[in-house]
């Protein structure tokens, strides 16, 4: 039989799992291939254009968009501009979501419900939302009015789909028991349906929240003094590549922040799947 020596820590030390530390590795591993791809993209860039294989008039250079930033932040206020549109999705997708998130409990959980609005909203979601715009300016102005609902009428679709799936394949068995126990009404939608449907749920929100982003480029058309719509079209007027390049990378950090919130929201509320992964 082979002994096992013991392990002497130092004083007043802890002895650190061999599991965690592995898994910490693995974690700075997963980040390291993930920046391995924008970063030889970059340098490519920088590359060809300091190498004048690419007009600058055309992709301007990593530098360049630097010094663009740096104007951008001191003279039209950049981070304002952000402020602006990120409240602008933040808002609209909220109350898309919220309301998506509850048509689909509804749809899902009552008969009457899906009858009344599955076949509805089915047709609605087929209508291109830059069709809506025109009518929208018509009935609502040409203030934040319309952009805001364009937004939540676009997030809800998403949100409403994925909620409604995943409560109806919730197992209806697991709901008759909860019933033998006393549970019913919303109790029983607190403590069963929606913990079974989250992995659906947090997967339409995940789709609401980039939807927001997107819809927000058509959005900020709508006369805009502020943001990154307004910030776009100037730019587009005076044929300023730079600037409308600087503005559809932060339109993807507002994207790639969108879907982080999910992940960060997906880690607290179902922390047992973040072990799982396929290595």
């Amino acid at each position: 039989m082979t002994d096992i020596l013991p392990v002497n820590p130092a004083p007043g030390s802890l002895v650190r799992p061999a599991v965690r530390s592995r898994a910490d590795k693995g974690r700075r591993l997963s980040l390291g291939r993930r920046a391995l791809g924008p970063m030889l993209l970059i340098a490519a860039w920088a590359g060809s254009t300091s190498a004048g294989l690419i007009d600058p008039s055309v992709l301007p250079s990593p530098g360049t968009l630097g010094e663009s930033i740096v104007r951008l932040w001191t003279e039209q206020a950049l981070l304002h501009q952000v402020g602006v549109s990120l409240a602008r999705a933040a808002v609209g997708g909220f109350f898309g979501a919220l309301i998506g998130l509850t048509l689909g409990i509804s749809a899902g959980l009552f008969r009457l419900g899906e009858e009344l609005l599955d076949a509805l909203l089915q047709m609605l979601r087929t209508i291109p939302f830059l069709a809506l715009v025109p009518l929208f300016i018509v009935w609502f102005g040409v203030d934040e009015a319309p952009k805001l609902l364009l937004i939540a009428l676009a997030t809800l679709f998403p949100m409403y789909l994925n909620t409604y799936a995943g409560v109806r394949n919730v197992d209806r068995k697991v709901i008759e028991a909860a019933r033998s126990f006393g549970l019913g009404g919303a109790r029983l939608i607190r403590e069963v349906v929606l913990p079974l449907a989250l992995p659906s749920i947090l997967t339409g929100l995940r789709f609401a929240l980039g939807v927001s982003v997107l819809v927000l480029i058509a959005a900020e058309q709508i006369n805009t003094s502020a943001g990154l719509g307004y910030l776009l079209a100037t730019a587009q007027l005076y044929q300023q590549v730079d600037v409308i390049l600087i503005c559809i990378a932060i339109y993807a950090a507002l994207g790639l922040g969108a879907d982080l919130v999910v992940r960060v929201l997906e880690r607290v509320l179902m922390p047992w799947h973040a072990g799982i992964a396929v290595r």
